[in-house]
This record gives C-alpha cells, structure tokens and sequence, in this order.
C-alpha cells in the first residue's frame, strides 16, 4: 500500500473562498489517518482533491510513486486512474440487484472471468461478515449491513487506499459503535491505507493511527490520537479532541506555584520569573479529583449538575464564577448543591500562551 503526500496543497472556491490553504502531511503507507475537524474545515474537500473529484488550486498530491496532481506540471491525474476506493456518507446501493450482485457489479465492469469474481466475492463477504446475505436485497438490510455491502463494493475491487467520507453518520448509537469495532477490525487484517473524514472526536479517537486535526482550512495538528489528546500544540487541539471539553482556568505564576483562586499547583522551574501576563491552564475532566474533606492548595465549589453515564459520573462544579466539568468513578457519588474541595493531578498540567494560543509547557 502507499503513503500519501499532500505538498502545500490549497484549493480555493470562485476565486475567494479559501476552503483549504498550504497543506501539507504525509499519511503513512498502511495507516488508519482520519481528517477531523469542525464543519466547514475543509476535511472534505481534502479528501476530494486525493480521490481527484475536485481539483487543487495550489501544491501537489502524490500516491506512492505517482504525482496525481501537480499545478507546477499543469498535471492531474482522473478518479480511474488513481486506483482508490471511495464510500460515501450515502451507501448508493443498487436496489434492484442482491448485495452480491451490488458488490460484484465493479468486477464484472472489469470484465474478469466468472470464477475470478466468485472468489473475490466469497473471500470480501466472509471477511465482512456479510456471506450469508448475498441473496437478499438491500432494502431488506440494516444500516449496519449496507454499510458493510457499500465498504464490501470497493474492498472487491482491491484499491490502494480506501477513501471513507462520515459513512456512519446515518447509523443510531448502538451500530456505530459495532461499526467502529469492524472497520478497526477490517483495517487490522487487510492493512489497507484509510483515509476516514469525521466530526465525530470519538470515532477519530477510538479507530484511527493518526488524525489530521483541522481548522478553518488549516492544518492545527497530524498526530497519533493520544499524543494529540495529552500534547496537544495548542487551545484549538486541546480544546476539540477530548468529551468532555477541556477546562481552561485562566491562572498566575506567584514564585513556584500556580495560583488558581484558592487552588494551588507547583509550577516548572523554567517557568519562574515569567513575565507572561495571559497564560492558561488546561485540565481535562478526569485531571481533577474531588473531596468532601478540604485539603490544602484545594479550591472549594459547589456542585449544580450530575451527568451519570453508569462507569462514571461527571459533575459541574461551580466555583467562583466559572464551571468546571469533573469525570469521576466514585462507588460512593456526590449530590447536587454539595460543598465539594477541588485538586487536580499535578503530573498533567498543560499551559498555553492565551495570546498566541500556543501550548508553552506539559509535565
């Protein structure tokens, strides 16, 4: 399989809109890379200018050894040509054909003999889990089975590199989460280059090798998941990747210790004596522990909400005039209107420079 290189790549709509701006990543041969970000950050478009249904205004793209797009070469490559597979968010299913004729139709275009398609027919099915559908009809599947059907339909065909545009989006809670667990899987035993465009933080954390976090057409971060959620390079990659969001406190350096209200945390020694007015502090829900016995260096609050989700419970705890969201896994949960004492784990903190929104340090 090939990695994919993106060198300053930029597409601009009408002449003005600027969907997508000087980016530029390598998306490792065999990864699982997802493009993350919120709507309108260009992810999409990203992963259209690769299949090659829309064509950069700026960079160049290559596959493997093949340059697909060049705009110093005036070169671009068809979708035919660049050897990809592409499922979208809508399976596009034949309705009037039974999945295995769905998943078969691309082979028989191919014109490959009829014991050729049989076997690649067998072997995509029983890898899907999909070999005891093959007579039925689509309108008579799940979401979940289409779903299997549509990524099957180009799987057969043996592309390079799979190209997946939010295909759960249109599953309940339940089959995405099984979904998750097979497209992990798929990707496990074919070794197949994925290219997987979500909003959703939670598919990008729980499927991918790498996420390609974007914003606003830029590029913020390209990391495996967990170094992005525990050093994340700025407010923006913090902030996005991570449920619940992350808490900011806005915080002084007094000497060698952090000061947050009453909240008191031992500070790095690289950063005593800074002259930075603006920094802030990031905590995620879980960095924080809560008490009913005060403890020094703990701030006090007050719990106005309780969220339990059945392994964890997770609070909102005023203190002062902000909000903090606390996951806790007590066996023994506090109550609504509780007088609580906050710490947090001083092996966790992550400062950032409020002006410039970049991360400054993380112990």
């Amino acid at each position: 399989m090939p990695e994919i290189v993106l060198d300053r790549v930029g597409k601009t709509f009408a002449g003005q809109t600027q969907a997508v701006e000087n980016l530029s990543i390598t998306i490792p041969d065999g990864s699982f890379t997802t493009l993350l970000g919120p709507s309108g950050c260009g992810k999409t478009t990203t992963l259209r200018m690769i299949a090659g249904l829309d064509s950069p205004t700026a960079g160049e793209i290559r596959i493997g050894d093949t340059v697909v797009f060049s705009m110093q070469q005036g070169l671009f490559l068809q979708p035919a040509e660049r050897d990809l597979g592409l499922v979208f968010q809508s399976y596009a299913l034949w309705p009037h054909l039974t999945v295995a004729e769905n998943i078969s139709f691309g082979l028989e275009l191919k014109s490959l003999s009829k014991k050729e398609i049989c076997e690649r027919l067998e072997q995509i099915a029983q890898a899907l889990r999909i070999d005891d559908l093959l007579n039925r009809y689509t309108n008579e599947l799940s979401g979940g089975q289409q779903q299997r059907v549509a990524i099957a339909r180009v799987l057969v065909l043996r592309p390079s590199v799979l190209l997946l545009d939010e295909p759960l989006s249109n599953l309940d809670a339940t089959l995405r989460m099984e979904m998750r667990a097979e497209l992990k899987r798929l990707h496990r035993d074919t070794n197949t280059t994925i290219i997987y465009v979500t909003h959703d933080q939670i598919e990008a954390l729980t499927m991918s090798t790498h996420i390609a976090l974007m914003r606003s057409g830029a590029l913020q971060q390209f990391a495996p998941p967990l170094e992005i959620y525990e050093k994340p390079c700025n407010q923006f990659s913090a902030d996005f990747l991570g449920s619940p969001r992350i808490n900011f406190l806005d915080i002084r350096v007094i000497d060698d210790v952090i000061v947050w209200g009453d909240l008191r945390l031992p500070v790095p020694k690289s950063l005593i004596g800074s002259t930075k007015k603006n920094i802030k502090l990031g905590l995620r829900a879980e960095e924080f522990f809560l008490s009913r016995i005060y403890v020094s260096g703990s701030a006090k609050g007050k719990i106005i909400t309780i969220l339990p989700t059945g392994a964890d419970w997770f609070y909102q705890v005023q203190t002062g005039d902000q909000i903090l969201t606390i996951r806790q896994n007590d066996s023994t949960p506090f109550d609504c209107d509780e007088i609580v004492y906050i710490e947090a784990r001083p092996d966790s903190l992550k400062l950032f420079d409020e002006l410039e929104q970049a991360l400054i340090w993380r112990n």
